[in-house]
């Protein structure tokens, strides 16, 4: 018999390769290691990270999802946590710590279970058992919502502002969250959608949290630049234009002769009628108000302002996309395809002095399908985790958007689904049940979490929480982390959209 020799493996110097046990202790410990780094900012009372990067940009926040996009991060397996956190924050807007901490607690509860000799797909089945119970338990679990309850979404809402900075205007923040979002709403494929995308978000230094306004429409961080045109037009009628309003240059090498000066003057008088030709089909459609992707001449800015008509140039195709679903109308490539028809409405466009800062107001549009939000704060750090918080909270109100069902905060879902997983345990039996009984384990991991950041017990409080869930009446009680109390969620108003969880 013949033996074949294994070729030689290639490493850089200074490589160290790890197989077997000790590699699976290595991704486990690295996976950990990110878990920890977040495990401190879950909850209301969970503590913000200072990131400095190798310019000395900072960034103060506790939003997981940013702390593990801004840290250097090498290990393939820790790498995988990041990725777990992206993707849960792409998915759902919420819950990236939570789902990052689950995952590092799978792998403990994992690497208990691998010391006392189970095999790794004895733990995988117990934890694919494990899943499966808990996602059929929490539609039990889940409680249904209609969109015209404003006061269960604002409470939604303000569950996902209430961990962050914005707490003490948490009332006044939400109901921006929950107005937005309903105003972007629509329907697809027979099921109601709404994509933050289309919500423009405006940041500027200056003045107090409480100045950040939503507005019905668009908001251009650009200003009127004819010093004789009109800076406010009411009951504008707007012309969306993806075209030049000057003389373009050909694409190919022109000549053209000229013997005498006469020519060169009808020259030029035939391009101004080309572009006053342009001015008179803009006002004889109806328009007040013209909004182009291109450029324009001074001679054409100057005859808008004449028949006073509101001239914004040079707007990028993201910008008009928004502008169009709130306004209306549709953009035009062609001066010859304009129609009364086509032109896009709003009750107002004005230029105003933000701060420092002009900027272009389209508002009070009817049915607008984009919104802006102003975000306003004494510094620029505090302006982004604004920013921040807000997505956050559009974001689970979307959920709600799409899925109509919501779950009760505080540790009080995953404690009750740790109840009934170990009751499930029991039925299955074997080795698989340790697993099982692991994931219940994991699960208690957020309630002790949300207690050890308030600085309580987190023993004590698990104990206190068991005992109350034993009773199938009180299975929406958690921990209230400023009182320390075992309270119902569901009275108290801590909620979560369910796709959170899912």
């Amino acid at each position: 018999m013949k033996l074949v020799k294994k070729s030689p493996l290639i490493l850089k110097e200074g490589s160290k390769r790890t197989e077997g046990e000790e590699a699976v202790r290595v991704n486990i410990t690295a996976a950990k290691v990110i878990g920890e780094t977040v495990r401190s900012t879950l909850g209301p009372r969970g503590m913000d990270k200072m990131l400095v990067d190798r310019l000395g940009g900072i960034v103060i926040t506790n939003d997981g999802a940013t702390i593990l996009e801004e840290i250097d991060v090498r290990h393939p397996a820790a790498k995988i946590m990041v990725e777990i956190a992206r993707t849960q924050d792409s998915e759902v807007g919420d819950g990236t710590t939570t789902a990052v901490l689950l995952a590092t607690e799978l792998l403990t509860q994992a690497e208990k279970l691998l010391t006392v000799k189970i095999h790794p797909n004895t733990i995988i089945n117990g934890y694919k058992k494990a899943l499966a119970k808990s996602q059929e338990i929490l539609q039990d679990l889940a409680l249904p919502i209609t969109l015209d309850n404003h006061e269960i979404l604002k409470k939604i809402a303000k569950s996902a502002i209430n961990s962050k900075l914005l707490r003490d205007k948490e009332e006044y923040f939400a109901n921006i969250a929950v107005q937005s979002i309903l105003k972007i709403q629509e329907i697809r494929d027979n099921s109601s959608y709404a994509d933050i995308e289309k919500i423009q978000i405006v940041k500027h230094q200056g003045t107090s949290l409480s100045d950040t306004i939503m507005v019905d429409g668009i908001i251009l961080e650009k200003e009127i630049e004819h010093p004789l045109m009109i800076k406010k037009v009411d009951n504008a009628k707007i012309a969306l234009l993806n075209m030049p309003l000057e003389i373009e240059k050909t694409k190919f090498d022109t000549e053209i002769r000229i013997t005498n000066p006469y020519q060169i003057k009808s020259y030029l008088d035939e391009e101004e009628d080309i572009l006053r030709s342009m001015v008179k089909k803009i006002r004889d459609v109806g328009a007040n108000v013209v909004i182009s992707q291109k450029g324009m001449t001074l001679l054409v800015e100057h005859l808008l302002a004449k028949n006073k008509i509101l001239a914004i140039k040079r707007i990028k195709k993201k910008e008009m996309m928004k502008i169009r679903r709130a306004v209306g109308g549709k953009v035009v490539s062609g001066l010859e395809d304009l129609t009364p028809e086509l032109l896009g409405d709003a009750g107002q466009i004005e230029e105003k002095m933000i701060g420092t800062k002009k900027m272009i107001f389209i508002e009070d549009c009817q049915n607008p399908r984009s919104v802006s939000i102003l975000i306003r704060g004494s510094i620029e750090h505090l302006l982004h985790e604004v920013e921040r918080t807000l997505i956050d909270a559009m974001s689970v109100v979307a959920d709600i958007v799409k899925n109509n069902k919501y779950i009760t905060g505080g540790g009080s879902l995953e404690i009750e689904l740790a109840k009934k997983l170990r009751q499930y345990a029991n039925k299955i039996g074997g080795r698989e049940q340790l697993a099982i009984e692991a994931f219940a384990d994991t699960l208690e991991t957020i309630p002790k979490t949300l207690a050890g950041n308030a600085g309580y017990d987190p023993i004590d409080i698990i104990v206190e929480l068991r005992a109350k869930h034993h009773s199938s009446e009180n299975k929406y009680y958690g921990f209230e982390v400023f009182t320390g109390k075992v309270l119902d969620m569901k009275e108290f108003g801590v909620l979560e959209p369910l796709l959170v969880k899912l």
